[in-house]
């Protein structure tokens, strides 16, 4: 329930609102020009030329040829593509006949999406070797370690480039060079990092990057994956060709399009300086920090994308923390959307900090563009009350606890 109050929307590590132009752009392709872009006749070829122009728009995002982006129904289908087609792992838990290109191993973080470490568990269990890197209690990985455990077996290195809980970003560019040195394939998954950052992926050792739309102000149901021409990816999705034979399925043209309207927007913002909402983050932070006494930031000490605060608030519960702002109407997590409901904590949080009960008291704040300065006053006013109430309740239940 929300007691009247207007939607303060700042999750949107979780997903974006669709820009106003994203949906005029896609709106023709849900209604007027409806052919399959894979047809042969001229009433298609709308559908086609609009893919082609997509793929050129988001290619330019990204800094990479046209011919290197798979469009896919998202970043969980990306990170799934590249971790089965490294190995030539077969869906059916075998793997492929011929043995594997390189070997049997895996090496990721431990501060992983859980897109990326649910399928390397599942290799675990089809007796692939996995290996999770630790984290600092800052979130940052240590590239002596990356290194160290590369072996000679090792099939891929898959490392986030920024944090969805923390938004700590990873080096990324290091590491694909180090994976480089080795011989070994390298993936990224930069769903929380396109749009927001630069990236020029001719200039990287990257082999792959997946990303998805949703994330920058794009359509949900649509991503796309980067593959570097030089290498090789085998097709998950087997079915007509499409996506030169690299994932199969009639194109979802108009959340393409819209993928590709995002894209051309999101490139404007960078280059003219506004893509960042750092200003914005930066002011609710300090001003949290200060009216609330044992508030910290997740992941202080690192370099973290700039829309992203995690907090951590002592005596209180997260959970607890969520309900009482909703009621406000403010829409914030307590880490990934992903694990909303479930009363595990934050895997994240526990890399950085076993011992600790961090994971269990903190929200993750993450604004958009679209977030107003009154908005974010209004947060700063709501959030040290919500704190100071729930510790107010706490303290007669601890007492009688001991009583």
């Amino acid at each position: 329930m929300m007691s009247g109050h207007e939607i303060i929307y700042l999750d949107n590590n979780a997903t974006t609102p669709l820009d106003p132009a994203v949906v005029e752009e896609m709106l023709p392709f849900l209604t007027k020009y409806y052919g399959n872009p894979s047809s042969g006749y001229a009433f298609a070829a709308t559908a086609r030329k609009a893919v082609d122009v997509a793929r050129e728009r988001l290619a330019a995002l990204v800094g990479c040829a046209p011919s290197e982006i798979v469009f896919t129904s998202g970043g969980t289908e990306s990170n799934n593509t590249v971790i089965h087609s490294a190995l030539q792992f077969e869906p059916h838990g075998k793997f492929a006949t011929g043995r594997i290109r390189r070997g049997e191993h895996v090496a990721a973080s431990a501060v992983e999406h859980s897109a990326v470490l649910r399928p390397c568990q599942d290799l675990e269990k089809h007796g692939c070797r996995v290996t999770f890197l630790g984290v600092d209690r800052h979130g940052n990985v240590d590239l002596a370690e990356l290194e160290a455990a590369i072996r000679p077996e090792t099939a891929l290195v898959s490392m986030m480039w920024a944090n969805n809980e923390t938004g700590v970003l990873f080096p990324v560019p290091k590491i694909a060079e180090i994976c480089r040195r080795k011989g070994v394939l390298f993936h990224t998954d930069a769903v929380q990092a396109v749009g927001k950052i630069p990236i020029r992926l001719r200039e990287t050792a990257i082999n792959f990057l997946s990303l998805s739309a949703h994330k920058f102000h794009g359509p949900k149901g649509v991503g796309a994956l980067y593959v570097n021409g030089r290498t090789r990816l085998s097709s998950m999705i087997a079915g007509g060709g499409q996506e030169n034979g690299r994932r199969g399925g009639t194109e979802n043209v108009a959340g393409i399009v819209g993928l590709g309207k995002a894209a051309e927007l999101a490139l404007k913002y960078l280059t003219e300086g506004k893509g960042s909402v750092r200003s914005v983050r930066d002011r609710f932070e300090k001003a949290i920090l200060e009216s609330v006494s044992g508030a910290s930031v997740n992941g202080a000490g690192a370099l973290r994308i700039s829309n992203t605060s995690s907090l951590s608030f002592e005596g209180i519960e997260s959970s607890n923390a969520l309900l009482l702002l909703d009621r406000h109407g403010i829409c914030c997590s307590a880490g990934s959307a992903c694990r909303t409901g479930s009363h595990e904590a934050s895997h994240v949080l526990r890399a950085m900090n076993p011992n600790a009960d961090g994971a269990r008291r903190s929200l993750r704040f993450s604004f958009g563009r679209f977030n107003t300065e009154a908005e974010i006053d209004r947060a700063i006013e709501i959030v040290p009350k919500v704190v100071e109430k729930l510790r107010a309740t706490a303290v007669p239940r601890a007492i009688a606890a001991v009583t």
